[in-house]
């Protein structure tokens, strides 16, 4: 495994950041309110689930007793 110096490894990071596309402001905005929308509706999805079956052991616990 070859070795680099700290200079040549500072200009290789350099080369591959520039190469790099960074999102306008308005694209992570929009990013950000989808990621939050999808995690609203994600954590709605899971409490109806797990209130569902909550109340399905709930009774058949229930028979039990």
């Amino acid at each position: 495994m070859a070795r680099t110096s700290v200079g040549e490894f500072v200009r290789q990071v350099r080369a591959e950041t520039a190469k790099v596309h960074w999102p306008t402001r308005k694209e992570t905005v929009a990013t950000a309110i989808m990621v939050m929308i999808m995690a609203l509706l994600l954590a709605t999805f899971f409490f109806g689930v797990d209130a569902f079956f909550s109340t399905l052991v709930k009774f058949l616990l229930g028979l039990l007793g």
